[in-house]
């Protein structure tokens, strides 16, 4: 690895840490963790349910880690479990109405510490570190 590489990585490792840290404090206040964001996030972005596996795979977690995650949200009625009509043994997963109302609300917190984490870019090196970002996922 070159030392830009392992500039690179370790400067997005430390980026990841504080935006980690902030928005997990933000976010708090909705009862929600950054990691619980990120899943309904994703779900309010499907157009159908999804399964835990494909879950997992987004967030970079265990498919058994992802259930240890969604089991309080389901008690909390953030998620809702769906049976899946093409495999009987493989639950889905949705966002429920209160789970669409808490997202919209996180949003908006959300949205402010990303504004502010990223507020000495212009909007043309936002999109770009977004372009470049896209193709290390």
């Amino acid at each position: 690895m070159s030392n830009n590489s392992a500039s690179l990585v370790i400067q997005n490792a430390l980026l990841a840490a504080k935006l980690a840290r902030r928005a997990g404090n933000r976010l708090s206040v909705h009862g929600i963790s950054l990691t619980e964001y990120l899943v309904m996030d994703y779900l309010c972005g499907c157009p159908q349910e999804v399964s835990r596996i494909e879950l997992a795979e987004y967030l970079g977690m265990s498919a058994s880690g992802v259930t240890r995650l969604l089991l309080p949200m389901e008690k909390n009625g953030v998620v809702e479990k769906v049976q899946n009509p093409r495999d009987a043994r493989q639950s889905l997963v949705r966002l429920t109405k209160t789970g669409k109302t808490l997202y919209k609300d996180a949003t908006t917190s959300f949205t402010h510490i990303a504004d502010d984490l990223t507020s000495a870019l212009s909007e043309t090196q936002k999109n770009k570190a977004i372009e470049l970002l896209e193709k290390l996922l």
